[in-house]
């Protein structure tokens, strides 16, 4: 087998881009303008990727394929750190930052070889509320301008392939009103020039879904004929939503078919931001080409009236939506302000998904590394928890080590801190020492990390320092984090200011950590019923006192264990501004119940995901978007704005 040592041999010694600081620190983008950046190919070949392994998207950007896991197979699994946070507030914790700062110390000033794998932003919030999501100050990938708009074009995929398939659905139920059996038949198995008749695969799938075997459509019976075209669904139970990139509350709930030629065929839907659709879910966890193939195959619509699932595969896109997602399960190459690579792919968000980035990328990174540095979604409640009762599962990669992101001015907020007003100053107690105030809201944090450990895998606090917080803060911090909640360790970590060598104390106690032997478990077995795996999230990771069910959310459970759904991981959609299902409730909230009022299916994905509370799947513009901030200067094409 091959060594650890052994894996890199032969490859060209990575160079560090050196940092060009400025004080005070600029601007976020003013900063990835003026870094220096590699030819990407140059990223590559450092990091080990052959010449025929990429696909080059001009100089600074390049799609990674998918042969560089046959090549390196045998190559043994570099460490494998998933970063998360506390429960995030208006004050932001900086998990990106930390993320891509964490690898600058490692690969820049440590010598190690290592890769970020992030997510792909989303355009609606982008321009919505946040700005951008390339990490901030010293530690950033870039080009964050391209990073944070329309990258290689995956969500623009995603986008078109959701909505093929929700087309398709409406189309098919319009013809089937219109059609007798018999044409339906003539109509989806005209003959060809010669007068022969053939099925296509989705045709095959579905008949053997029906115990059918045959290979000429003429040979059906008119009942076999029926099953094979009609597929009869129910409207009241179809799922399956359209998508946009945008943030826009006026498309949560539409009317479609109110157009003439619709004869009247008009039906209640609604659009979902594209980062909540399955096929976003499918791409973050898939393993193949073909496994992709498979899974979109599995996606549930709704039910016929028959009582049966209707898939994807049944209504014959599934192969259509392979063919627009082909490019987009290629991760993204692209690197840092100090030159370390960064892998960019999939961006599910982790309060209506799973919220991790792609499995696919990070297996190829794994294979290329030492350390490997991830990132879950929101707090450890959210996409931590995610992370490991999902992506683990559909992966079988282990965490080394969870770093958990933490911040005076948050922990403050959570103690009780007075309301942060955009675009108004601070209230001094977040920029002045207040250790009553800070003790008040410790207990989220140790929350956090009891969540983590939970797993059986090692804890490391990353304190990301702002210049306001004093010695004394942090020193409460870190005592809290070692002696209270039992982390490995707990640093501090000032990467935002300057860049890797502010993360170096950080990246030296994640490698000891990731030396020290884990223990991870599941969180619950997959043969629990639906119910006990909602009620064990809800009282284990969140603290609940039980759960309430709305009677939607008990139809859909019924259904969904009667077509042997109940065997799958379970996504909860919450919100993540608090433990609980209400976002108003800071710190460790205590004496409530978890109300769940829908359960949908993803079971492409591979996951059912529970609405809790109001939570939406469409977010709203705000008063003041971030897009009144993104601008153009046209003599030179520099954008401005982003963050």
């Amino acid at each position: 087998m091959t060594s650890t040592s052994e894996k890199f041999h032969g490859r060209p010694t990575f160079t560090p881009t050196p940092l060009k600081r400025r004080r005070p620190v600029p601007s976020d983008i003013e900063i990835a303008q003026e870094a220096t950046l590699k030819p990407i190919t140059l990223v590559a070949e450092e990091l080990g990727l052959l010449p025929s392994e990429i696909e080059p998207y001009g100089d600074t950007k390049a799609k990674v394929r998918l042969d560089v896991l046959q090549r390196l197979q045998h190559v043994p699994d570099g460490k494998y750190i998933d970063v998360t946070a506390i429960t995030p507030t208006p004050l932001g914790e900086g998990k990106t930052t930390t993320t891509v700062g964490l690898s600058q110390a490692l690969g820049a000033h440590l010598g190690k070889s290592v890769v970020t794998c992030i997510r792909q932003p989303s355009q609606g919030p982008t321009f919505g509320i946040k700005g951008g999501a390339a990490g901030g100050g010293y530690s950033q990938v870039v080009p964050m301008e391209e990073f944070n708009l329309h990258l290689t074009g995956d969500i623009h995929a995603i986008t078109a392939a959701n909505n093929l398939l929700a087309a398709a659905i409406d189309a098919r139920m319009f013809h089937e009103n219109n059609q007798t059996d018999e044409q339906l038949f003539e109509r989806l198995l005209p003959p060809d020039k010669s007068g022969k008749r053939h099925f296509t695969r989705n045709m095959v799938a579905r008949l053997e879904k029906f115990g059918i075997s045959a290979s000429d459509p003429d040979e059906l019976t008119s009942e076999q004929r029926r099953k094979l075209c009609r597929l009869d669904i129910d409207p009241e139970t179809i799922t399956w939503r359209r998508v946009m990139d945008t943030s826009d509350r006026f498309l949560r709930g539409i009317t479609i078919g109110e157009g003439p030629a619709e004869k009247g065929f008009t039906r209640q839907t609604g659009f979902d931001i594209t980062v909540a659709s399955e096929i976003m879910a499918i791409l973050a966890l898939t393993t193949s080409l073909q496994d992709m193939r498979e899974r979109f195959g599995r996606i549930v619509i709704g039910i016929s009236r028959d009582g049966e699932a209707v898939t994807a595969e049944d209504i014959g896109a599934a192969g259509a939506m392979t063919v627009l997602m082909r490019d987009a399960i290629k991760p993204t190459l692209m690197q840092t302000v100090e030159g370390t690579p960064v892998f960019v792919h999939a961006g599910p968000f982790a309060n209506i998904a799973h919220g991790n980035s792609s499995i696919l990328a990070d297996k190829i990174a794994l294979k290329l590394a030492d350390y490997v540095i991830t990132e879950s979604g929101f707090g450890a409640d959210m996409g931590m928890e995610k992370f490991m009762n999902i992506k683990t599962r559909y992966s079988g990669l282990v965490p080394s080590v969870v770093v958990l992101v933490a911040t005076v001015r948050a922990l403050k907020m959570h103690g009780g801190g007075p309301k942060v007003v955009a675009g108004k100053p601070l209230d001094a107690a977040y920029t002045s020492e207040n250790l009553e105030l800070l003790s008040a809201g410790m207990e989220n944090m140790l929350h956090h990390i009891k969540i983590a450990r939970k797993f059986g895998v090692p804890v490391v606090v990353a304190i990301n320092r702002f210049i306001t917080d004093t010695p004394a803060e942090v020193e409460l911090i870190r005592k809290a984090a070692i002696e209270e909640g039992g982390a490995e360790d707990a640093v501090v970590s000032e990467h935002w200011e300057f860049g890797g060598e502010g993360a170096v104390d950080l990246a030296n106690a994640v490698i000891k950590a990731a030396e020290k032997p884990s223990h991870f478990d599941f969180l619950y077995p997959l043969d629990m019923s639906i119910k006990e795996k909602i009620e064990t999230i809800a009282k284990e990771i969140y603290g609940a006192d039980g759960v309430d069910y709305l009677p939607e959310a008990e139809e859909r459970i019924a259904d969904y264990t009667r077509l042997g759904f109940d065997k799958l991981p379970i996504c909860m959609a919450k919100t993540h501004l608090s433990l609980s299902h209400d976002a108003t409730l800071k710190g460790v909230p205590k004496g409530y119940r978890i109300p769940i009022r829908d359960v949908r299916a993803s079971v492409g994905a591979g996951f059912l995901y529970p609405l809790l509370g109001t939570m939406s799947t469409m977010p709203g513009l705000p008063t003041r978007p971030i897009f009144m901030e993104i601008d153009i200067e046209p003599e030179t094409g520099r954008i401005i704005g982003l963050s």
